[in-house]
């Protein structure tokens, strides 16, 4: 009975073993907590409106992998109409964010969305985006994130011209 009793033991310790074994297999290596204080912010890139300030929250926006951003926007920042390469995700964090679709910037037009808000605008869907006051966004998505405009002379930066 004792024999029965070790083997059955064994058998026990084996199973919990596995399970324990297969549960770390499944685990992340480890979660990512970002403060709101610890974000560093800096200028935007150059192929968008000079006055606003990005910091990256996880991730390379110019990689290849997942990534999270946040922007934030003065009151009145225009981004002339424009589209992304991949999904763009967007969720406002504080103030008020217009969203259109379409090649011409018409302020009549889009939606509005306040605080909790989101957007998810199709990869190559051309449209644009303004702020009526301070205004901070998340966006997040699978990079690259890259920005075309649809009339080149609306680029900032000059590189599309």
């Amino acid at each position: 009975m004792k024999r029965a009793q070790l083997s059955c033991a064994v058998s026990l310790v084996a199973v919990v073993l596995a399970m324990a074994l297969a549960a770390e297999a499944q685990a992340p290596a480890h979660h990512l907590v970002v403060p709101q204080d610890k974000l560093v912010w800096g200028p935007i890139p150059p192929q968008f409106p000079a006055g606003g300030e990005l910091a990256v929250v996880q991730g390379n926006p110019g990689g290849d992998s997942f990534y999270v951003v946040r922007v934030r926007m003065p009151a009145g920042y225009k981004i002339q109409p424009h589209w992304h390469p991949a999904v763009e995700n967007v969720t406002v964090l504080s103030g008020r964010l217009h969203v259109a679709a379409g090649d011409t910037f018409d302020e009549a037009a889009g939606d509005a969305l306040g605080t909790g808000g989101y957007v998810s605008l199709p990869a190559l869907m051309h449209h644009y985006a303004w702020s009526e006051g301070p205004t901070e966004i998340q966006i997040h998505g699978i990079a690259p994130f890259a920005i075309f405009y649809v009339n080149p002379k609306d680029d900032p930066s000059g590189l599309q011209r």
